[in-house]
Formats: C-alpha cells, structure tokens, sequence
C-alpha cells in the first residue's frame, strides 16, 4: 500500500473539524449539505433555478486551443457579455458561483500553460470574469494521469491561494464503489505537497462500468463510504470532518455507460445519506438535462434531457430535499 502524506496546513479546518489548532468558527457544528448543480456557463436552461441552488458549478473553464488563454468551452470570451448576464442571473437570488476548470472535453489550462505563475494568473482571470471566490477542479481522463502537470496546477493553485486567502478549492474526481483510484490519490497527494488548502472533494458517482448493472443510488452511497474512508487517511481528518469535506455528484437519468440509470429515488435516497452524514453539498451533472426527452428517452445519454420519465426540475428538487 502506497504511503500518504500527512494533511496540508488548514485542511483540516477548512474541512471543519478535525484536529487541533482549527479555530472556534471551523468547530462549530456543520452546516446542512446544500444543492450545487452543474451548468453551463453559456447557454441558460428553464430548470436552472429547480431546487433552489445555493450554488451553481459553472462549467468549464478551458484552454482555447494549445494556449494559456482561458475561455468557456474553450470558445467564449470570460468577458462575454451574455456569460456574464447569466452569471447575473443565477445570482440574483443570492445563490453563489463556483467556477469550473477542466472537464471531460478539450485542455485543462495545466496542459498548455508553461508556467506555474501563468498557469495561476489564467485561474485568477477566470475567478476574475465571474467574480468568484470559488474553484473547482474537475480533473479526469489523459489529465489525471499526468503526473507533471497534476504537480504543476498544485504549484499554481497553492500559489493563488496565498494571494486569495478566501480562495475556496475543490476537485472533482471521478470514482468506483471502491472508491477513488491511484491517479485520484495521487492528485490528492501533490496537494499536500504543495500545501493547497482543499475545502471539498466532489466524487463523480457516475460511469462505472458494463459490469456495474446494479441499482445506482446503492453505488453512490458505496462510492461515498469507500471514498470516506480514503479521505481520512490523505487528510488526517476525523470521521465526520471527512464526510464535511466531500461532495457527491451524480449524472441523473440515463448515463454515459450502457445500463446505468440514475432515478429519481436515486435522487432522494442520496440527498437523505449526504443529510444523514453532513456531506457538503450534492450536485448533478446537469441542470440543462433535468427534463423528459421529448420522444421519452431512449439508451444513449442526452445533453438536453435526462432519457427518464419525470417532470421538469425534478432531480433538482429531489436533490434539494
């Protein structure tokens, strides 16, 4: 068994809890887990505000191209008029934004940028644009496996963090019932190494595999209790200072792999054990799909609609509570 290290500075109370020295205010008891969905950062979706959200995962922040220059998808301009009247939008209400690097598709900015500095000064843009205070690091495929530029984007955000001591970071990684895997680990690691203070990490309880045909909400709730117990160790944290710093995330309806569906008792039966355990908050991938598909679905996951039968917003409010 590979050997972890040892917690970075404050983690532990950024996670709320658990060892000595964390302030009266990180002691205090934790607050409910909150709704936090993904959205798209350019194109709005009626079931945007379904549930409430306390927070909206913008997704993604990408290279544009093999340059450092950040963008949405990898196209629009953080400075995009009609992106920042959404961004407007969702937070009228008082809902706060968490902007999103990385993703599934295109070049994560650690990829193109050259140097830790730059590399930081492109994240730094991109809070900028969306005036946020909030990072998130989806980090998967090709990119999790780079062991040099995992190190480098830990230089870069340990880095920001120091100039943006309010700077809040999470990753989002993807996971099995087993729980994370070495790659993810590893990622966690280099952010000890680098003292990057992590107030979440947002497990993707999605796309396990053709093998895993069974009941979806049971495999998230795996996934979590594996994870948990990862987490305590990277982290040095206790038992509920480990299920404060984590948060779940689920792709609703009809995933990416053959016979997984994710219902809405999926939805339920997640949001009462992330209550039950005072995880930080739940999300799904995504609001833009939280809505029959037209023709009622079909086997291939749907970018619009979730291939499941329900009414519009639905996931959203189940997820909510």
């Amino acid at each position: 068994m590979r050997s972890l290290l040892k917690p970075a500075t404050g983690f532990a109370c950024v996670f709320a809890l658990a060892t000595t020295g964390c302030s009266p205010q990180a002691q205090k008891a934790s607050p409910s887990t909150s709704y936090a969905p993904y959205v798209s950062a350019t194109e709005a979706s009626g079931t945007d505000s379904a549930g409430s959200p306390e927070a909206y995962n913008l997704a993604f922040v990408i290279a544009d191209g093999s340059s450092c220059t950040p963008k949405w998808n990898g196209e629009d301009s953080l400075s995009d008029s009609a992106v920042k009247s959404r961004i407007s939008k969702l937070t009228e209400d008082g809902a706060s934004v968490r902007v999103s690097f990385g993703g599934a598709s295109g070049k994560e900015l650690a990829t193109t940028c050259a140097s830790a500095t730059k590399l930081a000064a492109a994240y730094a843009t991109a809070l900028d644009a969306a005036g946020s205070s909030q990072a998130d690091f989806d980090i998967e495929g090709d990119e999790l496996t780079d062991a040099d530029t995992v190190a480098l984007r830990s230089e870069a955000i340990a880095a920001l963090q120091k100039e943006r001591p309010d700077l809040e970071v999470s990753f989002t990684l993807p996971v099995m019932p087993s729980g994370l895997d070495s790659d993810s680990l590893a990622l966690l690691e280099s952010a000890n190494t680098y003292d990057v203070q992590v107030s979440t990490v947002n497990i993707m309880t999605m796309d396990y595999g053709e093998s895993y045909a069974g009941d979806m909400g049971d495999y998230a709730l795996t996934s979590a209790k594996a994870a948990h117990t990862q987490l305590r160790k990277v982290f040095a944290l206790s038992a509920a200072g480990a299920w404060q710093g984590m948060a779940l995330t689920s792709m609703i309806g009809v995933n990416d792999v053959a016979g997984e569906t994710f219902t809405l008792s999926d939805a339920a039966q997640v949001r009462t054990f992330a209550e039950e355990k005072g995880i930080a908050w739940v999300s799904m991938w995504s609001t833009s799909r939280d809505q029959q598909c037209a023709k009622g679905g079909g086997t291939d996951a749907a970018a619009d609609c979730s291939g499941v039968k329900q009414s519009s917003g639905a996931f959203g409010k189940a997820f909510a509570g």
